[in-house]
């Protein structure tokens, strides 16, 4: 796909310095851009790259056009222009084109128009699909689910039955959408399953990776708010909530009945406890494990870096000492309070 300068422009609303009518046929890294390429400098620090850039087009800041030496888009963030030419020159396909024969839609499902089904897929009674909806070979959307207009599911995504998804959503491969939440009483030390009720509800514009799980509610439902993304192989657990345009990491996991506020950044690898709330525009760095709520704004992080392992083994055997040490410290400050 190819488009002129003067087009990409427009559509991104930046700013042209240049010759508008050159063709972009591609987009690339700094380093490896050529001729027909566009290409983007979010770090000032990098300008001096400016300089021998073989791209046809360099999207850049204000400040960063002087040492510029081709055609120019002008934004105060070229790292959104980027992700936002990146769609405008995107060459995925699509997961389906038109409605397989392979597929088996039950005979109530209400399709709008120009939904695309691909092969082997199931559908089942009662579902309802808008306008625009793609759905991926092997995928499996079971009875009474609601899908919203253009959203697209990638082959073999699992959509439990009873759920609502909204408008503008991308699921991944492999992602499954209202299994069972993790709920069992013990009577006596044998389990007894408690079946899971409750639904999920998703919004408009949420993107969830592939291998990513988001359980059903016990009793109440499980939501999602729009403009989440969940990036690969999440879990989320039964009556969470998840707060508007949260961004959560690869494999983080996040328990039961946890309320999670707006605008979070959640860092790859997290645990996250249930029966809690965390407030909006909170931070959490990967690898944390977050045991309490919060509800103060900010960056917040836990865990042991990586390090030298005979560092590691020499500091954990400090650590194993601690509580002596504390003892004794507790002793010492005894007898100074005695002795002054």
């Amino acid at each position: 796909m190819a488009m002129t300068l003067q087009q990409i422009a427009t559509a991104i609303q930046a700013e042209l310095h240049g010759d508008g009518s050159i063709e972009i046929n591609g987009i690339s890294s700094m380093q490896n851009a050529q001729p027909g390429n566009i290409t983007f400098l979010s770090d000032s620090k990098y300008s001096a790259q400016l300089a021998t850039v073989a791209a046809s087009a360099v999207i850049v800041k204000p400040d960063d056009l002087a040492a510029c030496n081709t055609n120019a888009l002008v934004m105060k963030n070229p790292y959104v222009g980027f992700a936002l030419v990146a769609q405008l020159l995107d060459t995925t396909p699509a997961p389906a084109t038109d409605i397989a024969p392979s597929a088996v839609i039950a005979d109530d499902v209400v399709l709008g128009d120009n939904v695309a089904i691909g092969a082997n897929a199931v559908i089942e009674t009662g579902v309802t699909l808008a306008d625009n909806v793609i759905i991926g070979a092997g995928c499996f959307i079971g009875k009474n689910s609601r899908i919203g207009q253009s959203t697209k599911l990638w082959a073999n995504v699992t959509i439990y039955h009873d759920i609502t998804i909204g408008s503008d959503c991308l699921f991944q491969s492999g992602t499954v959408i209202g299994a069972d939440g993790f709920g069992y009483a013990n009577d006596g030390g044998r389990w007894i399953k408690i079946p899971q009720l409750g639904r999920v509800i998703i919004g408009d514009r949420v993107e969830i990776g592939a291998c990513t799980t988001i359980d059903r509610g016990a009793l109440d439902n499980t939501i999602i708010a729009d403009g989440v993304i969940l990036d690969n192989q999440c879990q989320v657990g039964h009556n969470v909530e998840i707060g508007e345009n949260t961004a959560i990491s690869g494999g983080t996991l996040l328990a039961g009945s946890l309320k999670l506020g707006k605008q979070c950044m959640i860092g790859g690898g997290s645990v996250i406890n249930g029966h809690m709330e965390i407030t909006d525009n909170v931070n959490i760095t990967g690898m944390s494990m977050v045991m309490r709520p919060i509800d103060k704004a900010g960056l917040y992080s836990s865990g042991i870096p990586a390090q030298a392992n005979r560092e590691w083994r020499r500091q954990t055997a400090r650590v194993m000492k601690i509580d002596d040490m504390h003892k004794r410290l507790s002793k010492l400050e005894k007898s100074s309070q005695k002795t002054s």
